[in-house]
Order: C-alpha cells, then sequence, then structure tokens
C-alpha cells in the first residue's frame, strides 16, 4: 500500500472516491513521478514538486504552481482559486479533462518535458 493510499483511507469514507479518482488521474498522466506526502498532503514529485492534492472538508485541493493557476484561469472560473490552490466542491464530478490538462501543464512548466 502506498502512502498516499494510506492518506485515501485514512479519510472520510464519503471523499475517498474523488481522491482515489483523481490519484488514478495523476498516476497515469505522471508515471515518472515518486509519490509522497510533502506538507501533509499527497504529492507528486519529479526533481520538483509538480503537484499536491488534498482532502478538506467541504473540497478537494488541488495545488499546482500559480502558473497552472494564471494558464488556466478561464477554464477555472466555475471553482474558488487562489494563487495557487483550486477548490473542487465535493457535491460535483471531478473534471477530469481539466485536471489532466494541468496535470501535463505541470509536467511540461516544471520540469520542460
Amino acid at each position: 500500500m502506498s502512502i498516499i493510499t494510506r492518506y485515501i483511507e485514512s479519510r472520510p469514507k464519503e471523499h475517498q472516491a474523488a481522491l482515489t479518482t483523481i490519484y488514478q488521474w495523476l498516476q497515469n498522466e505522471l508515471p515518472e513521478a515518486t509519490e509522497k506526502l510533502a506538507y501533509g498532503m499527497p504529492t507528486f514529485y519529479q526533481g520538483k514538486n509538480l503537484l499536491h492534492f488534498a482532502d478538506n472538508q467541504k473540497h478537494l485541493g488541488f495545488y499546482p504552481t500559480p502558473a497552472a493557476i494564471t494558464a488556466f484561469s478561464q477554464e477555472l472560473t466555475p471553482y474558488k482559486t487562489s494563487k495557487g490552490a483550486i477548490q473542487f466542491p465535493y457535491d460535483q464530478p471531478l473534471p477530469q479533462d481539466l485536471i489532466v490538462a494541468i496535470a501535463r501543464f505541470q509536467k511540461e512548466n516544471v520540469l520542460g518535458k
């Protein structure tokens, strides 16, 4: 069992499906990244932190770099954002295409790949 899987299993049952889903999407998109906990959050790391995600009471927090928030500002208008965070409410479906696109952006932007 991975450290991220243990994190997901420690979270409230009603949040585990969304956390598992985003985890699987990120694993598929970032297969070369190391998985770890950083700042208490599941993190994909490849020489540098690529992105984090975390369980919150009413939303799944997704934490790419501020550059990703800026690059996807139009697509992120339905969601609450800050300089480096996106809130995906648990009462709405996760936007797979957007999350995968941000992961790809992070890989290219942070790693130059």
